[in-house]
């Protein structure tokens, strides 16, 4: 049978295309987005703002983190009870790592072979080596444990405690608790400078963001936030990202549906970016043009470019994301 030029026309054209769509398919960057309430995870390709896929993952994913080398990413399945491992390339779940009862938030060790999680239901602090997929230690911390932070030099491990009101300090060489410092009321996340000289943490009732000296651990400054036309009770600091090559943090406002934008010399606040509904977490791209927020209540995604200070594209995702992670390579 001869097959005529217009037929072999389109299957070339038609193999081309499918190529395109393989190839789009896997392209970088790449985010991820964990949906708590559909037990999912959105995959986003960054050049075109668009998800590409969603997979089903373990019962109420929140925190969600990548591996060193990013081919792996890290997944609290909170109502599981366990921390899935993800295959980047291949979509699928390849293993579990043993969590303690609800891990919600997680932690990577530079040395990309250690993780912590906190059990908020235990008040314990989980240190769990990945290469045995085995528990190295639990650690008791004060109640309701949420934010984690390692410092870029892997000293420190810091946990805050929602309803102890605390920051604990944890010396990583020995695994022990060497300093507890209070704070404003419901701690949820912690941030090392670039340099480890200090330590940020969000208070989500108390409506503050203290910063720490890692050396002494003494507060340096606590800082408020004041929004025109919002209520104070509905600002609410969670997420935290300090930029590398500008002095600029921002922090996650929760209800207040703002991004504040904080100059991390003076401590003052120079702007805020409306976002969506009930603002968590985020995330940087790799070269921190970008900045995704995930917003729970509005069920999609913000990014922000961080040059203007203003919102790009808003993307849906699923309801209630929870944590946002970029993959760059």
């Amino acid at each position: 049978m001869k097959t005529s030029l217009r037929t072999l026309c389109k299957v070339a054209i038609f193999s081309a295309m499918s190529f395109g769509l393989a190839h789009h398919s896997i392209a970088l960057p790449t985010a991820y987005v964990t949906n708590e309430k559909d037990d999912t995870v959105s995959i986003i390709d960054m050049n075109t703002y668009e998800v590409i896929n969603t997979i089903d993952v373990g019962d109420r994913p929140r925190g969600f983190i990548l591996s060193s080398d990013q081919k792996l990413a890290y997944i609290c399945a909170s109502e599981s009870d366990r921390i899935q491992i993800l295959d980047l390339d291949t979509l699928e779940i390849i293993g579990d790592l043993p969590s303690g009862d609800d891990p919600e938030t997680i932690a990577l060790h530079p040395n990309g072979t250690t993780i912590y999680t906190a059990n908020e239901d235990d008040a314990l602090l989980t240190v769990i080596d990945i290469p045995s997929a085995s528990v190295i230690t639990q650690i008791d911390v004060g109640v309701e444990p949420e934010g984690l932070a390692v410092s870029n030099d892997g000293e420190l491990m810091i946990v805050t405690s929602e309803t102890t009101n605390m920051v604990h300090w944890i010396e990583t060489e020995t695994n022990e608790n060497i300093a507890n410092s209070l704070v404003a009321s419901r701690p949820r996340d912690a941030y090392f400078s670039h340099d480890d000289t200090k330590l940020w943490v969000s208070s989500e009732i108390g409506g503050t963001v203290a910063v720490f000296d890692t050396e002494s651990k003494e507060r340096l400054t606590e800082i408020s936030f004041k929004i025109d036309g919002v209520f104070p009770d509905k600002i609410q600091p969670v997420g935290i990202l300090l930029m590398k090559d500008k002095p600029l943090a921002f922090v996650a406002l929760g209800p207040a549906n703002r991004i504040a934008v904080i100059n991390t010399e003076t401590y003052e606040v120079e702007d805020y970016i409306l976002v969506g509904r009930r603002v968590w977490q985020v995330a940087f791209n790799q070269d921190e043009s970008l900045l995704l927020t995930t917003n729970g209540v509005s069920g999609d995604i913000s990014i922000i470019d961080t040059d203007a200070l203003k919102v790009e594209k808003t993307v849906k995702v699923g309801r209630y994301p929870w944590d946002v992670a970029v993959r760059y390579k």
